[in-house]
C-alpha cells in the first residue's frame, strides 16, 4: 500500500484551540503521537502547552512549517493545509502562506486528535487515497480481449491448414508410447509424490501464498510484503493467480502446491517420451542413460522446485518450447513452432528467468528458417509469420486483462528504488551463494548445478571430438539440447535478482543433458580406460565439493535434518574430504593408465561398466530422501513437514498453528509459594543476586549479529537495515518499569506484572561466585484426567548453560529446577533437572522450560537453584519465579478470522490464519504478527520494513508489539518463531469509513508518482 495519499486537504478552525485549553495537545495528526514517529513521518497540527509558550505548530516530516503564538492569531482564523505530489501549502488566516515545492506528502495511517465530542464547525479533512491499483476491465476491453484470443486461435488453425497442404497425415500429439510405463517412470514419479508430502518447499512459498490469498479481495496481485504494494504486472500473472484459486479450495500446502507436482511429472514425461526418443537410438537403448536423466532431474527438482516459486513453470516451459520446435523440424510443419511461442511467452511473464525459453527457440532457428523460406514460395511470408507473431503477443491480453499498462512503470520504479535490482554483471553472486554453507548453497543445491555443469562439459567435449556427433545419438537434436542449455546460462544474467532459487529453471534441461552425458560416458563412446577414470574422478570431485556443504534447508524444513547447520561428516571425518581423496586417487589411476596405454598388447573391448554418473545422482537423491524420512520419524510427535502434510490429507490443514502453544497471560500460571510472599520466596537464599541485577544493555541475542550479517547478501538491498525482528521482549522496550514487588525497576518481559512478579539477577552483584536458591513453589494438583500441565516455565535472561537443539553443550552459568515432595511447608528434595533453553536467544529474555512429564508423579513442589561462578561481566543470570503456563494452541487463540500479519517466511506454515487484507489502498489493522525463528525474523523484518515499503512501515505506526510466550509442543528447545499481540497506540480510534466512486480511466492514466521519499 502507498504510504501517502494522492492528496490531502485539511481545514482546522482556530476555535478548536480553545477547546484544548492551556494544556495544549494534538489538533490533528496523520500518525498517532503515541507511536513516537508522528513528527518523523506524519503531518501534525498541535498546540504547545502554556508552560511551553502556548504556540500553534504545524510540523510536516520533522520540519516545522508554522510556529506562532496562539495569542497572535486573528479572531475566527482558519488553518488550511493542502498537500499533493507537486507542493505542500500551509495557510493560516492573516499570515503569508508557507509553500514547500516538491513531493512532501505525509504518511497517513489515520486521522488522530485530542479533541473530544462533536467536531468544531469548519473542521474537515479530505483525503484522496491512492487506489490506482484497484482496477477492473471495461466491457469494451473485455470484448477486445476475447476477440484477440479468438483471432489468435483462428490464425493458428489457418497455419495448421497451410501445413496440411503438404499432403501428409497429421501425427498424433501424444503417441501410444506415452502411456507405456517403465520402471524408471514409476521410480521418478513415485519419488516426486513422496517428496511432495515429506520434502521441502522453497523459502518464498509464504511470500507467494500471501500475495495470492489477498489478491482476490484487493482486486489485483500486489507485492504484499514490500514495494509499497505495487502490482507485479506483468510478472507473475497468471501463474500466481492460480494459487489464489487453489487457496479458495483449501489453504493446505498439499493443495496450493499441487501445480508443482503436476509440472514435475509432466517434465519427466516430456524428457522420457519426447527428448530421449528424439536424441536417438543410443539414448533409447542405454538404460543407464535414461536412469541418469531421471535421477539428475530429481536431483534438481527436490531441492529447488517443490514449492510455489515460478521456476518449475519455467523448467516446464523451456522443455515444451524445445519439444515443440523439434516436432516442427521433424514434421517440417510450422504450427508446432508457432505453438512453441505460447509456453515461451507464459514463462517470460511468469518470471524473468523465463527468457531462457528463447534459447530453445534460437537453437532451432536455422532449420526452421529454411522451412519458412521453402514454404513461403507457395503461400507468402505474411501467412506464415503473422500467426506466430500473434501467438507470441497474445499473452499481453492476459497479463493486462485486469491491470493497465501504466502500472508497469510504477512497479519498475518501486523495484528500482527499493531493490534488489542487480545489473547483469552481478550474476556471479548466484554462484557465490551456491558455495556458501547455507541453505542457498546446501549440498543438494550445489550438487545439482555442478553435476549439470559436468554433464554439459562432457557433452560439449564429446561433440567437438566427434565433429559434432556422438555415436548412437542424432546429431541435430543433441546439438540443440546442449546448445539450448549453454545459451540459457548467459540469459539468466538478465534476471534483476540473484538468488540460487532461480537455478531451478534448469531442472528439465539438466535431466536431458544428463542423458547425453551418460551416453557419451558409456562403453560405446568412451572406450579409453584413462578417460573413464578421469570422468569418474570428476564425478567424485563434484560429490566432494557438494558434501563439503551443509545439509541445510529453510526454516521448518531443517527440523531434525542431519547436518542441517554444518558440513556433512561421520565421527569427525568430513565426507567431502573422503570423496576428494577418492577423486585424487582416480586421477592417479588415470595417470597410470595413460602411461601404460602404449604397452597394451590387446585391443580394448567395450564392456558394461559402472554407470558412475547415474550412481552419483542416485546417491544424492537417496541421501535427501533418507534425511527427510529420518527427520519426520525422529521429530514425531512434534511438528514436521511430513506430519503437517499428512495431517492435511486427513482433514487438518492448519499446519504449525496446531503445534505452537501460546501463553496468553503468563501471570495466570504463576506458581504460589508454599510459604511467604512471592518476593521473599524468590530470594530465600540469595548471595550476589539483586532485584536490579539485569544488564539492560545486554539483552540482544548473541546470534543476532551473525543473522544480521547475512541480511544484505540474502536480500541484496542496500536500503535494508540489520536490526533483528526479535531482540527486546521487555514490556516497556528498554524503559524503566514501575517498582516491582521486590523493589526492582527492571522492565519485565512477556507482560509479567511487576506488582506480583519479582526478579533477581547476578549482574553487578558483589563477588565472583553468586548463588540463588529460591523457596519452594507448589505445583498444581492433577485434574480429573491426571493432567498438571505441559511444562514449568521460567522467564530468564543471561547466558545459561544448557544443550542446544542437537544436544550439544552450550556454555553458561547454571540454572536448575529442584523438585521434591511437599508435606505441609516441609519438602523432601527428590532431584534436579536442567531446563530446556532456546539457546540461540541468549542472553535476551526467554522462557526456560521443563516438561512436567520429566518429573516423578510424587513431586509436588519445585524451586530454582542458580549459580554464577565467573567474574566476567557478560556471565550473568536473571530469573523470575516459575510458573505452569495455561497454554492454548495458536490456532485456537488467533482463530481464522482475526487479521494477522504473517511474515513471508511463515505463511505456508499457518495457512488457516487470516492474513490482513487490503483494498482501495487501505489495509486491515492486524491483531497479531507471526514471525519465524531469529535468523528468519531478521530477514522478514528487513524486507517488510518502512525502508522497503512493507507493511511494518504502517503497522508499527498504529500499534505496539507485545511478545507472547510460546512453545513448540514436544520440541521444547526449538526456536520455532514468535507471536506478537499488536496493541493499538490509540485504542479509541475507529476504522475509517471509505467513500468510493468508480471512475473510467485510460490505460496510461496515473494519479502521480508514488511517494518513495517517505522511506
Amino acid at each position: 500500500m502507498s504510504y501517502s495519499p494522492v492528496s490531502t486537504n485539511i481545514n482546522v478552525p482556530c476555535t478548536a484551540i480553545s477547546t484544548l485549553g492551556p494544556r495544549g495537545g494534538n489538533l490533528l495528526s496523520t500518525v498517532p503521537p503515541a507511536s513516537g514517529q508522528s513528527w518523523h513521518y506524519g503531518l501534525n497540527v498541535l498546540v504547545a502547552p502554556a508552560d511551553a509558550g502556548y504556540r500553534l505548530q504545524v510540523v510536516l516530516r520533522d520540519k516545522v512549517l508554522v510556529d506562532t503564538a496562539v495569542t497572535d492569531l486573528p479572531p475566527g482564523c482558519q488553518i488550511s493545509i493542502a498537500s499533493d505530489s507537486t507542493r505542500t501549502t500551509v495557510n493560516v488566516s492573516g499570515t503569508d502562506p508557507v509553500v514547500q515545492q516538491g513531493d512532501h506528502r505525509p504518511q497517513l495511517v489515520g486521522v488522530f486528535t485530542d479533541l473530544t465530542g462533536t467536531a468544531p464547525a469548519g473542521m474537515q479533512a479530505d483525503v484522496v487515497i491512492d487506489s490506482r491499483f484497484t482496477t477492473s476491465p471495461t466491457a469494451l476491453k473485455l470484448a477486445a480481449i476475447i476477440g484477440a484470443l479468438a483471432a489468435t486461435a483462428l490464425a493458428l488453425f489457418a497455419l495448421h491448414k497451410l501445413d496440411c497442404l503438404d499432403g501428409r497425415r497429421n501425427r498424433r500429439v501424444l503417441p501410444h508410447r506415452w502411456w507405456r510405463p517403465r520402471p524408471v517412470d514409476c521410480a521418478v514419479i513415485a519419488i516426486l509424490i513422496l517428496w511432495y508430502f515429506i520434502g521441502v518447499g522453497t523459502a518464498d512459498d509464504g511470500y507467494i501464498f500471501g500475495m495470492a490469498r489477498t489478491a482476490g479481495h484487493a482486486g489485483y496481485l500486489a507485492n504484499y510484503f514490500a514495494y509499497f504494494g505495487v502490482p507485479e504486472t506483468p510478472i507473475g500473472i497468471p501463474y500466481d493467480s492460480a494459487f489464489e484459486l487453489l487457496s479458495r479450495i483449501s489453504p493446505a500446502s498439499i493443495v496450493v502446491r499441487l501445480p508443482e507436482l503436476v509440472f514435475g511429472i509432466v517434465c519427466w514425461l516430456l524428457i522420457s517420451r519426447e527428448v530421449v526418443p528424439r536424441l536417438g537410438v543410443g539414448a533409447r537403448q542405454e538404460r543407464a542413460a535414461i536412469w541418469a536423466g531421471g535421477l539428475v532431474f530429481l536431483a534438481f527438482w527436490l531441492p529447488y522446485n517443490n514449492g510455489m516459486r515460478p521456476e518449475p513453470a519455467v523448467a516446464l516451459g523451456v522443455l515444451l518450447v524445445w519439444v515443440s520446435m523439434e516436432r516442427a523440424l521433424a514434421t517440417r510443419r510450422l504450427a508446432p513452432a508457432a505453438l512453441a511461442l505460447i509456453p515461451a511467452a507464459l514463462a517470460v511473464v511468469t518470471n524473468p528467468a523465463g527468457l531462457i525459453c528463447f534459447a530453445a527457440l534460437l537453437a532451432g532457428a536455422r532449420p526452421l528458417v529454411q522451412i519458412i523460406v521453402e514454404r513461403a514460395r507457395k503461400v507468402g511470408y505474411t501467412a506464415l509469420i503473422a500467426p506466430a507473431v500473434a501467438t507470441g503477443v497474445a499473452i499481453l491480453v492476459i497479463v493486462f486483462a485486469g491491470q493497465p499498462i501504466s502500472e508497469v512503470s510504477a512497479m519498475s520504479q518501486a523495484h528500482n528504488v527499493v531493490g534488489p535490482d542487480m545489473p547483469w554483471y552481478d550474476e556471479s553472486l548466484v554462484y557465490q551463494d551456491l558455495f556458501q554453507a547455507t541453505p542457498d548453497g546446501s549440498m543438494a543445491r550445489r550438487f545439482a548445478m555442478l553435476i549439470m555443469f559436468l554433464a554439459l562439459a562432457l557433452s560439449v567435449l564429446a561433440l567437438l571430438r566427434g565433429s559434432g556427433r556422438i555415436p548412437g545419438l542424432a546429431a541435430g537434436p543433441t546439438r540443440r539440447i546442449v546448445g539450448t542449455t549453454l545459451a540459457a546460462l548467459p540469459l539468466m544474467v538478465l534476471s534483476p535478482t540473484k538468488f540460487t532459487h532461480h537455478l531451478g529453471v534448469f531442472a528439465g534441461l539438466a535431466g536431458a543433458v544428463a542423458v547425453v552425458a551418460a551416453v557419451a560416458a558409456g562403453p560405446r563412446v568412451m572406450r579409453s580406460p584413462r578417460n573413464q577414470a578421469l570422468f569418474a574422478a570428476a564425478v567424485f570431485a563434484v560429490l566432494a565439493v557438494s558434501f563439503s556443504s551443509s545439509n541445510g534447508w529453510w526454516y521448518v524444513a531443517s527440523y531434525r535434518i542431519p547436518w542441517w547447520d554444518k558440513p556433512i561428516s561421520v565421527h569427525g571425518i568430513a565426507a567431502g574430504t573422503v570423496l576428494l581423496t577418492v577423486a585424487v586417487l582416480l586421477v592417479g589411476v588415470a595417470g597410470w593408465l595413460h602411461i601404460r596405454e602404449p604397452f597394451r598388447r590387446t585391443e580394448y573391448r567395450p564392456r558394461r561398466r559402472i554407470p558412475i554418473l547415474t550412481i552419483a545422482a542416485a546417491l544424492v537423491v537417496a541421501f535427501e530422501l533418507v534425511s527427510f524420512v529420518k527427520a519426520g520419524v525422529e521429530q514425531y510427535p512434534a511438528y514436521s513437514l511430513a506430519k503437517s502434510n499428512l495431517s492435511a490429507l486427513a482433514g487438518k490443514p492448519c499446519g504449525l498453528a496446531n503445534d505452537v502453544l501460546v501463553e496468553p497471560d503468563p501471570n495466570a500460571g504463576m506458581l504460589q509459594p508454599l510459604s511467604g510472599d512471592p518476593a521473599t520466596t524468590l530470594g530465600a537464599q540469595a548471595s550476589g543476586f539483586t532485584p536490579n541485577g539485569v544488564n539492560l544493555n545486554d539483552l540482544t541475542p548473541d546470534t543476532s549479529d551473525a543473522a544480521s550479517a547475512s541480511v544484505g547478501q540474502s536480500l541484496g538491498s542496500a536500503g535494508t537495515t540489520t536490526k533483528a525482528g526479535t531482540t527486546d521482549n521487555s514490556a516497556e522496550h528498554g524503559g524503566v518499569a514501575a517498582h516491582g514487588s521486590n523493589g526492582s525497576t527492571v522492565p519485565l518481559p512477556f507482560g509479567l506484572n511487576p506488582a506480583t512478579t519479582p526478579v533477581l539477577g547476578s549482574y553487578g552483584g558483589p563477588g565472583a561466585t553468586k548463588t540463588l536458591t529460591s523457596g519452594w513453589y507448589r505445583l498444581p494438583a492433577p485434574d480429573e484426567h491426571g493432567d498438571r500441565g505441559r511444562i514449568i516455565a521460567i522467564a530468564a535472561a543471561g547466558r545459561i548453560a544448557s544443550t542446544d537443539i542437537d544436544n550439544l553443550p552450550v556454555p553458561g552459568q547454571n540454572v536448575q529446577i529442584e523438585y521434591g515432595a511437599a508435606s505441609g511447608t516441609d519438602v523432601q528434595a527428590l532431584g534436579r533437572v536442567t531446563p530446556d533453553d532456546v539457546s540461540v536467544l541468549q542472553p535476551s529474555w526467554r522462557n526456560l522450560r521443563v516438561p512436567l512429564q520429566q518429573l516423578p508423579s510424587q513431586a509436588t513442589a519445585v524451586r530454582i537453584v542458580a549459580t554464577v561462578d565467573s567474574s566476567d561481566p557478560q556471565q550473568w543470570v536473571a530469573v523470575t519465579p516459575p510458573r505452569v503456563p495455561q497454554l492454548r494452541t495458536l490456532d485456537d487463540l488467533v482463530g481464522h478470522t482475526t487479521p494477522v500479519l504473517l511474515d513471508w517466511l511463515v505463511g505456508l506454515q499457518f495457512p488457516c490464519q487470516q492474513p490482513m487484507l487490503h483494498r482501495y489502498g487501505v489495509a486491515d489493522t492486524p491483531g497479531y504478527r507471526i514471525l519465524p525463528d531469529l535468523s528468519g525474523a531478521t530477514m522478514t523484518s528487513n524486507w517488510e520494513s518502512h525502508t522497503s515499503g512493507g507493511p511494518l512501515g504502517y503497522i508499527g505506526l498504529v500499534s505496539r508489539a507485545d511478545v507472547l510466550p510460546s512453545y513448540l509442543a514436544d520440541d521444547w528447545k526449538r526456536d520455532w518463531g514468535e507471536i506478537e499481540r499488536l496493541v493499538p497506540f490509540d485504542p479509541t480510534a475507529a476504522p475509517a469509513r471509505l467513500d468510493t466512486v468508480t471512475v473510467q480511466r485510460s490505460a496510461r492514466w496515473t494519479p502521480g508518482p508514488l511517494n518513495f521519499g517517505i522511506r
